[in-house]
């Protein structure tokens, strides 16, 4: 049957062009999505810093853990921790007395901000660590007093900064004017880089006996000579824990952004999600392509039985067509993937959820997962729809392609069900998460599900909308009332429309509704704990601090700063605050214990739904891989506002690469607002804010990767929409003709589409918001623990609601204009 096919597609490629659109699409997106969870698994960073250095020595910038299975085998994973992990400055003394070094050299790094500089990555660094990096001065010299500075080229440019110049300069011990006596020629896209003399240097990173990196230049061969670093550090740090890490090649890029690992681990987990989200949409949508096309071939299917051809070679044909269109439009979006990957690569790096020092991978192995994806997923969905009407006996076959009856088979009905079962227990299950990490997956699979069991049981949704709403369609005598007979007879045709429209109102509502859920539930939380008069920030140093806690009035002080722990392998957001008078400025929302309890490093309040009670001990790896352990004092429930855990700020301050405050909670009853400006006057930058506002970065993250994959999704589906209603329309030529010669105008002819379509659009708009609803109210009782509700705004459920109408109505006009148009031509 497969020359039967190749001629089919020859001579009736317009029934093929849905299908093709549908695969093409979904290679593509598959592919995309591929590249960026590629770039996770392949992906290198290039060193800046350390680019002179074939060695560098570094902490281990990973927390590990060994897991023993049933059957003995050992199993280690690891994740990374946030900051850099130092080592001991010692270390570089013993490297450099082996016989293989020719040299070393040592860095230490601390925050340092310039105005008109990057707001992330600025660090100041000793001069003794230019070699690194290979620097050379384009004018100037080498800083030698504490306030003297050398600049990189591209620090200096940005800056407006030249030998001479002079700058307030702000690290977490203040904020300090500064010279700069020296540019490099050299400069760092991705960095700030600010050199002091050696002795300032580790004087302002505030790490005694401590360096970020040992850069090791070997005399000879690098390899060797790493092997006798590695052997040396195997004897001299036996039992150190986490143990120093050698790092040669690639690998030095990574040891100098400790983010690029965590950004790595984001790709992975993005790519993977949204890959296999958008293959589930893409699946949905192609069976439903595939279904719609061999309904409007019932009558050649019909021919083909009546003379004879078996179910099975009708089956066989029907599948080499499927295969041949699978694999031209699997190819072809495949490739056509590659750049899209390339694009969302450049999306995420210009939102700043991944750095731009991870380059994006192109590899041909997301394509031919796209392609194997794609082509099996088109043959079985059209091998599935053309089941029941390749197996009807060849007397039927005629009658059948005539009358086609809204028949529902039992196995359709039957997996309908259970998809509607699995969505309810998935929905339900949404209550008991209480992490957006672990909600986030299930409420998409949940909203895929009850779109999944829609298509299955669509022609029976559909003739139940059609049954009510054919009524008041026949108040408009002709377009109403053709269109509530069309819609009666066609249930078939309308519910091939539903599902696309359904799944593009769901996925919008969830993606975009979710997001503004936790965010309005997280700025309720914040505004209702927030209890400070004043709110000063962001990037407070030290002697800010001091003289806002010098200012007449001014009775508590409480500084905050934003970091992430990991206990076990699990990633946790903290608050580092100062304990004393914490009641008077915040207000956690305590359900057991208190939060006065929280004296000290020793001591930690815990989020409500992380599986700590008061007396609870946790053991916990700080952001530069130190290992800490905290008493739990208080179980508070505004975890949205403030994080999983709570923490005294002397625990956490000395182990981040930032330790400058997020921002100041300042309780000062009577003190006038420009008392307290004034005393911030010598900082530049810092300033009053009325309310906290800072966010985690994990949440912007999030946010940012939901509208990347709304996106994505809503992309495919609009295309989905107007493939099938572009393929439901153009189909119905002969129908339009005899409505022509009974008298019918193109106008009222028009007016019976626009009814369909509008049918259809409310119908879909209605599932699909009960389907979010569902989801978002579930979802939302989770996460908020509380019966805070949905939050969704009213202008953007207009716009998602209005632009399903606004896509259904063009798919519906332009090939109705252009069927017309044709039938007028030929009359």
């Amino acid at each position: 049957m497969l020359p039967l096919a190749w001629a089919t597609l020859r001579h009736r490629k317009g029934n093929f062009i849905g299908a093709f659109v549908a695969l093409f699409c979904a290679a593509a997106l598959v592919c995309g999505c591929g590249t960026l969870l590629t770039t996770g698994i392949l992906g290198g960073v290039e060193p800046e810093r350390f680019a002179a250095a074939p060695i560098v020595v570094t902490g281990d910038q990973n927390v590990h853990s060994v897991e023993v299975k049933g059957d003995g085998k050992v199993k280690n994973k690891a994740k990374p921790v946030a900051d850099h992990v130092w080592v001991d400055a010692a270390l570089a003394d013993e490297i450099k007395a082996l016989p293989s070094v020719k040299a070393v050299s040592s860095e230490v790094l601390f925050a340092a901000f310039l105005p008109g500089g990057p707001t992330d990555d600025s660090f100041g660094h000793g001069w003794e660590s230019a070699s690194l990096s290979g620097l050379t001065l384009a004018g100037g010299r080498a800083p030698a007093a504490p306030d003297e500075i050398v600049l990189d080229a591209a620090t200096a440019a940005k800056t407006h900064l030249a030998v001479g110049s002079s700058a307030p300069l702000r690290t977490a011990v203040g904020t300090t004017t500064v010279h700069v006596v020296g540019v490099t020629v050299q400069g760092f896209p991705s960095q700030a880089a600010i050199y002091f003399s050696t002795a300032r240097a580790r004087q302002l990173a505030g790490h005694d006996g401590l360096v970020s990196a040992i850069g090791v230049f070997p005399a000879a061969d690098a390899a060797a000579t790493a092997k006798d670093v590695q052997a040396l550090l195997a004897t001299t740090t036996a039992g150190t824990v986490p143990a120093p890490v050698v790092h040669t090649g690639d690998s030095r890029g990574a040891a100098e952004f400790p983010d690029s690992a965590n950004a790595k681990v984001r790709l992975i987990s993005m790519g993977a999600v949204l890959a296999g989200t958008s293959l589930i949409v893409a699946i949905l949508v192609v069976v439903g392509t595939f279904a719609l096309s061999i309904q409007q071939r019932q009558r050649e299917i019909a021919v083909l039985r009546a003379v004879a051809a078996t179910g099975r070679q009708v089956r066989k044909m029907i599948g080499g067509e499927a295969l041949t269109v699978g694999l031209v439009a699997g190819a072809t979006g495949a490739v056509a993937g590659l750049p899209l990957g390339s694009r969302l690569h450049g999306e995420f790096v210009s939102l700043h959820v991944i750095p731009s020092n991870v380059p994006v991978v192109i590899s041909v192995f997301p394509a031919f997962a796209a392609l194997l994806a794609t082509v099996p997923a088109g043959w079985a969905a059209a091998r599935i729809s053309a089941r029941r009407v390749s197996r009807i006996r060849p007397v039927e076959a005629l009658g059948e392609a005539e009358l086609k009856p809204p028949r529902v088979s039992v196995v359709r009905v039957l997996f309908g069900v259970l998809a509607t079962v699995g969505a309810v227990v998935l929905t339900a299950v949404l209550t008991a998460l209480h992490t957006d990490a672990a909600s986030t997956p299930v409420a998409f699979n949940a909203v895929l599900l009850w779109c999944t069991a829609l298509a299955l049981l669509g022609p029976l949704v559909a003739r139940l909308a059609t049954a009510v709403l054919t009524v008041p369609l026949r108040i408009s005598r002709v377009g109403g009332y053709l269109a509530a007979h069309n819609l009666r007879a066609a249930a078939h045709r309308l519910a091939s429309v539903i599902t696309p429209l359904t799944l593009l109102t769901g996925m919008a509502c969830m993606i975009l509704f979710s997001q503004t859920t936790v965010a309005h539930a997280g700025a309720e939380q914040r505004s209702a704990g927030d209890v400070a008069d004043y709110v000063v920030g962001p990037r407070v140093p030290a002697d800010a601090a001091e003289a806002v806690k010098a200012v007449p009035g001014v009775t508590t002080v409480t500084q905050v700063l934003h970091t992430t722990v990991r206990t076990g392998l699990i990633k946790r957001s903290v608050l580092g605050v100062t304990p004393q008078g914490l009641a008077g400025t915040l207000d956690l929302g305590v359900t057991s214990g208190a939060v006065a309890a929280l004296t000290g490093p020793g001591t930690a309040a815990a989020a409500y739904g992380q599986g700590y009670h008061v007396g609870s001990q946790i053991a916990m790896t700080l952001a530069d891989g130190t290992a800490a352990h905290v008493t739990v004092v208080a179980v508070y429930t505004r975890q949205l506002g403030f994080g999983d855990l709570v923490v005294a700020h002397d625990l956490v301050a000395p182990h981040v690469d930032v330790p400058l405050d997020d921002e100041l909670l300042v309780k000062a009853p009577g003190v006038a607002r420009p008392a307290l400006a004034a005393a911030l006057a010598a900082d530049p930058g810092v300033g009053i804010r009325d309310r906290v506002s800072a966010q985690s970065s994990n949440d912007d993250a999030g946010a940012k990767i939901g509208y990347v994959s709304l996106g994505l999704i809503i992309a495919f589906t609009a295309i989905a929409v107007i493939n099938t209603l572009a393929m439901s329309i153009s189909d119905r030529g002969r129908e339009f003709a005899a409505l022509r010669l009974t008298g019918a105008t193109r106008r009222q002819v028009q007016r019976m589409l626009g009814w369909e379509t509008a049918t259809a659009v409310l119908v879909a708009t209605v599932l699909g918001l009960a389907v979010a609803g569902a989801v978002l109210t579930t979802y939302a009782s989770g996460i908020t623990r509380a019966s805070a509700g949905v939050s969704a705004p009213l202008g953007t459920l207009a716009a998602v609601v209005g632009a399903g109408a606004v896509l259904a109505g063009v798919a519906t006009w332009l090939p109705a204009r252009a069927t017309l148009l044709a039938l007028k031509k030929e009359s």
